[in-house]
């Protein structure tokens, strides 16, 4: 008997019946008894639409809608639940190292191996037609006898990807990755079970029809490995496995593209085992849906997090949005700034939610720290803009065919309504309250470490808050050993136009940056050469955190946020220079390079003079950081604090100013002589410094960062 999911009691989901009411059109008017149907052509950027009349989906589950799961019509699921359990490696596991002794086995046609698994066709449907809950349920594919030591393969399961399997001799295979569906391209992320193992025997598999020239396979990136006999008796998750790794352009193409392999050896860990493979940690829908029941039934943090519904997906599946505060105090009315966070518009990215995860643990936190941030912000959170490709195992696409992250400027909110909705949220959040910061949460597949996109004019905003650079080098502080400052990038490129990051830019948030997680490991300090797990991943989310935290801290004594640039904990001693009042961050940023602050600082400096107004600050606190990264050719951080003038103290909160110099401008150096004269006019002599110094202490909140 069908069931209409618009009458089942959900306590801990809630309809946001305002944003519904201006939001919600033909496409999201019935929450999940019908299917959406729409015919369009995957490979053109002019779609057009070919509505159908919706058909009724038959034997709705009973179960509560955190539990439904749509699926293209034509996918074929087994019904087995996969689950694994979360495991942490006592110490970071190391990158492969190329010994020069790999092999590269030739792509293997048809004819010349015995095809052992073969899955869906991606393009057996030119496009998306319509869904239901689950699909068809598949026998176990079996092309051997019950004696054969054959391996079995499976991926038709949430998330899966597996197209074909081909067994070349007894301990070797090759793979082919199913394409986005409804595309011929995209083939980077994989997930797939393998059972009938033979433990200690020495097996071989090469996938054979990547499309990427470059990958962090050719930098020491290893495939996962979960074994469920390990997960059972020792408790032991997902591990880096593979030896003899090799990233390489094979004899293979198709339509003029040029084909890539990989291959690697390993062991099976026992006998008769169930195992799986994947690019990188899983993190399916149906784990999303989870964890927000579990918030739901929460007594303390669903008080503090409204789960809502934003819209539905092509399928039928539901897009969540989040509002984390904390409730205003009885008579202060304050007006909170928000904070937009996206995640998992491109589904193979599966860090992404990972990083998610870390940071939503942390904002629902009883911490003094989250406290605070949910004291001045209003967080909306879109955990997962794409579960439709998450659920089919896609890389990068939508049921559309086309990736949404070029789409934010898009009004056919028909085919892309997750970007749609969460455009015009955005807007709606930009009217009420303002949005102070935005981010997409991305990994990323040929880079190391973690780092990120934002957008800069070329006229930059003197104010430091308005800076998008301060932010990044924030987090980078907090991080160290992760995320790395100068793999960030603030150009704009056309290409780009169309992601979230630079339209939202355009809307008018100069805070809006894309975070980019490499899916294999950190180059830096003593996290060097090691993958990331999980733990690693949600800690970003963390510093995340408390990047915010030290970026803006709400100042009691004035209205809304005052700006507070703790950028770094005081390890070595600092050395004090006077800037004039007027000096602005961009005058700082024309006056001062790096080498001369780093020089002229041990110098003399006759003392400025400079028209003051009464009531108002005489002069400000330039401290210039003695460390070696503060004096690289890349930024030059100046702090500022304000003080008592007239005996009237203008601010308790320090106030910091961040001028980033770009250290790649040539003329940098021969206009050094120029910018030493220029310092000798502007700065103070030794002898009128300030002598009062700051201790240890005093900067024991900024920006702390976990040692090794």
């Amino acid at each position: 008997m069908r069931k209409s999911v618009e009458g089942a009691s959900n306590s801990f989901v809630t309809e946001d019946s305002q944003q519904c009411a201006v939001l919600t059109d033909s496409i999201c008017a019935h929450l999940l008894p019908r299917t959406k149907q729409i015919l369009l052509s995957s490979d053109s950027e002019a779609v057009v639409p070919y509505p159908q009349e919706p058909q009724n989906l038959d034997d709705l589950s009973p179960a509560s809608q955190f539990s439904l799961v749509y699926w293209p019509h034509q996918c074929k699921v087994i019904r087995d639940r996969i689950e694994h359990i979360d495991w942490i490696p006592t110490t970071p596991e190391p990158l492969y190292t190329t010994t020069g002794l790999e092999m590269t086995p030739p792509y293997q046609t048809p004819d010349k191996g015995t095809v052992i698994y073969l899955g869906e066709e991606a393009n057996k449907n030119s496009c998306f037609m319509y869904s239901q809950e689950r699909g068809v349920c598949p026998l176990k594919q079996i092309f051997h006898q019950k004696e054969d030591n054959t391996l079995i393969f499976e991926a038709r399961f949430e998330s899966g990807n597996l197209q074909k399997v081909v067994k070349v001799n007894e301990f070797e295979y090759q793979l082919t990755l199913r394409t986005d569906l409804y595309t011929s391209r995209h083939t980077q992320w994989y997930y797939f079970q393998v059972s009938n193992t033979q433990a200690g025997m020495p097996y071989r598999f090469t996938i054979v029809n990547f499309t990427k020239r470059n990958s962090l396979y050719k930098h020491g990136l290893r495939p996962l490995l979960y074994s469920e006999a390990d997960a059972k008796k020792h408790k032991v998750g997902w591990r880096r496995t593979g030896n003899e790794i090799k990233y390489y352009k094979n004899n293979a193409g198709q339509d003029g593209r040029q084909y890539f392999s990989l291959t690697w050896t390993f062991q099976f860990p026992h006998d008769r085992d169930t195992c799986y493979f994947a690019h990188c940690y899983p993190y399916t829908y149906s784990n999303l849906q989870e964890y927000l029941v579990a918030i739901s039934k929460d007594p303390v943090k669903s008080k503090i997090c409204k789960i809502h519904i934003l819209c539905h997906s092509l399928a039928g599946n539901s897009v969540y949005v989040l509002t984390i505060t904390n409730p205003p105090k009885s008579g202060k009315g304050t007006k909170r700034k928000a904070v937009i966070l996206t995640a998992r518009v491109h589904p193979g990215e599966t860090n992404s939610s990972w990083i998610m995860k870390g940071f939503l643990d942390y904002i629902l936190g009883n911490s003094g720290k989250a406290q605070l941030l949910r004291d001045n912000f209003v967080f909306k959170v879109v955990p997962m803009l794409n579960p439709d490709g998450v659920i089919v195992g896609n890389h990068r696409c939508s049921l559309t065919g086309q990736d949404l992250n070029r789409k934010y400027r898009s009004n056919v909110k028909k085919f892309y309504p997750s970007i749609w909705y969460t455009r015009n949220m955005i807007k709606r959040v930009m009217g009420d309250h303002g949005v102070f910061l935005y981010c997409d949460i991305h990994g990323h597949n040929r880079k190391q470490n973690v780092f990120m996109y934002g957008c800069e004019r070329k006229q930059q905003a003197k104010a430091p808050y308005m800076h998008p650079r301060v932010f990044p080098l924030l987090l980078s502080k907090s991080c160290p050993d992760k995320f790395s400052f100068p793999d960030c990038r603030f150009r704009v490129q056309k290409s780009k136009e169309g992601t979230g990051r630079v339209v939202m830019w355009k809307m008018g948030i100069n805070n809006s940056y894309t975070l980019e997680a490499s899916i294999c490991g950190s180059k830096l300090d003593c996290r060097r050469s090691t993958h990331f797990d999980t733990k690693d991943l949600e800690s970003i989310g963390q510093h995340f955190c408390d990047a915010l935290l030290n970026y803006c801290v709400h100042n009691k004594e004035t209205q809304g946020i005052e700006t507070q640039h703790k950028i770094f904990q005081v390890l070595e001693p600092v050395k004090k220079v006077k800037l004039p009042i007027a000096a602005s961050a961009k005058q700082v940023g024309e006056d001062f390079s790096s080498e001369s602050l780093t020089q002229d600082a041990k110098g003399s400096h006759e003392k400025p003079s400079v028209p003051q107004e009464a009531g108002k600050s005489v002069c400000r606190d330039t401290i210039l950081s003695t460390r070696d990264n503060f004096h690289s050719p890349s930024f030059n951080l100046v702090s500022q604090k304000m003080k008592k003038h007239n005996g009237k103290s203008v601010s308790k909160s320090a106030e910091k100013t961040f001028q980033y110099l770009k250290g790649h401008d040539r003329t940098a150096k021969s206009n050094s002589k120029k910018e030493e004269r220029k310092m000798k006019e502007r700065l103070p002599s030794e002898s009128t410094r300030s002598k009062k110094t700051r201790t240890a202490s005093q900067y024991a909140n900024f920006g702390k960062s976990k040692s090794c």
